[in-house]
């Protein structure tokens, strides 16, 4: 069995792969400030109440893109489930990575990018909605060509909400109406309605600058809200992070 482990700035994402098969998931906050001891027992107590004999775990690989934590994580693993984790980086991710610094890129844009390669073949948008929303390209021959970074929807409205004295926080979800009649429901429908011009928009552009026609892939805990309503993105793959790290794992597209 594989754990595979994607460290983001909001959460953990936690996949257990038995054979290709994706046995188990969870998810849970991000916080700096917690020990690898912490996180031993975390995973511990996961693994058990999904029924998971922590000795069936044979091997675990670690996206981070917070690197306070990469190493708690790590020694999490090796302490409490007696497993040296393999790290993904811009080095063993299995496909070039054309930008000026490949160390720059996210890891988690990486897994994205081969994930979304190994099933598809073809020249790639993948569109991860995640704290910040990211914009990656792949190329028609599997190469990471770079991408756009803007800010998630959820930023957004605490960006409202701090920088205003009277508007309240409020939640980012679709709202009921173009035309909010009260102060909650006028944001839902302007931090909603940005949001997703700020996604159209950007996808516009980048299959106009990639020439061909893209195929656009996303992911990420807001992916379905935008499905529906988005000229561009009509279906998302909750997990395409997790696959894309087994893949790199196994050391193979």
């Amino acid at each position: 069995m594989l754990l595979a482990l994607d460290i983001g700035n909001t959460n953990i994402v936690i996949g257990a792969f038995d054979g290709q098969s994706l046995k188990a998931h969870w998810r849970v906050s991000t916080d700096t400030a917690r020990t690898a001891d912490e996180y031993g027992l975390t995973l511990l107590g996961l693994l058990a109440a999904s029924g998971i004999d922590k000795k069936a775990v044979q091997g675990a690989i670690v996206a981070s893109v917070v690197p306070r934590l990469t190493g708690a994580v790590q020694g999490a693993i090796f302490e409490y489930l007696g497993l040296t984790a393999r790290l993904v980086t811009h080095q063993n991710c299995l496909i070039p990575v054309l930008t000026d610094d490949p160390s720059e890129v996210g890891a988690d844009r990486l897994v994205n990018a081969v994930a979304a390669y190994a099933v598809h073949r073809r020249s790639l948008i993948v569109v991860d909605f995640g704290t910040a929303v990211t914009f990656d390209l792949v190329t028609e021959k599997g190469e990471y060509a770079g991408g756009i970074i803007a800010p998630g929807i959820g930023i957004s409205s605490e960006a409202l909400f701090s920088r205003t004295a009277k508007l309240p926080l409020v939640e980012a979800v679709k709202p009921q109406a173009l035309i909010g009649t009260n102060t909650i429901d006028s944001m839902r429908s302007g931090l909603f309605y940005g949001f997703l011009g700020l996604v159209d928009g950007i996808i516009e552009r980048m299959i106009k600058d990639a020439g061909g026609s893209p195929k656009i892939v996303a992911t990420g805990g807001l992916a379905p809200m935008v499905i529906g309503e988005s000229k561009y993105i009509t279906e998302s793959d909750e997990f395409l992070t997790l696959k894309g790290m087994k893949i790199i794992y196994e050391g193979k597209i």
